[in-house]
């Protein structure tokens, strides 16, 4: 059984922001895990900026499955894909983006009994943005892990132009903090498609 797990990057600033560079380092670590390296856990990187979702636009709520337009079932598709997600995500004026929210706002069944992990940036490690994402996520029924790295705009980058990416770079206790919330990740979503598989369903929070 394989575990299809996406990186998904929350922003949709042009030129790529912070959040594509620390995307980037996320699947580099990601792709060391011996989960990945044997092949029972497969990684994909999903960029909001691609799939260019408008502000939301169904003319009835996600809950009832009923898509009318094609930008919602081409995302519907990519969403239902993957058992879990890593979301990195920028914290925007004490929460996530909103292309962000309008995003998970889109679907409600696709996202149902998967897992989720974060990864945050900002002055203040992105963790703001965090808390509200989890909460929003638990009411579509994703299971959130415990374990968060926080990435600080100060300590975790070099920047030379605030109007650049810059180059990331992680303190000593960020990779490992990532391994273990990939490690709760893949647990949680092989357990969750399991249930899926079996049509028992789960609560998740």
């Amino acid at each position: 059984m394989t575990i299809h797990i996406a990186i998904v990057v929350g922003s949709t600033r042009r030129p790529r922001s912070r959040t594509a560079v620390a995307a980037e380092w996320v699947r580099q670590v990601a792709e060391r895990h011996p989960d990945v390296v044997s092949g029972r856990v497969a990684l994909g990187l999903v960029d909001l900026a691609e799939h260019d979702l408008p502000p939301l636009d169904e003319p009835l709520p996600a809950l009832f499955g009923d898509y009318r337009h094609e930008h919602t079932r081409r995302w519907a598709a990519t969403v239902a894909s993957y058992d879990g997600f890593v979301f990195v995500t920028p914290e925007y004026n004490h929460s996530m983006p909103a292309a962000l929210k309008n995003a998970v706002d889109y679907l409600f069944a696709e996202w149902n009994d998967k897992a989720a992990g974060f990864v945050s940036h900002g002055v203040a490690g992105g963790v703001r943005a965090v808390e509200h994402l989890r909460q929003v996520l638990a009411e579509v029924k994703v299971a959130t892990v415990r374990s968060q790295v926080a990435l600080s705009a100060f300590a975790d980058f070099q920047v030379a132009d605030p109007a650049e990416p810059g180059v990331i770079a992680p303190g000593p206790h960020q990779e490992p903090t990532l391994m273990e919330l990939l490690e709760e990740l893949f647990a949680w979503a092989g357990a969750l498609k399991a249930l899926r598989e079996t049509g028992a369903g789960a609560l998740a929070g």
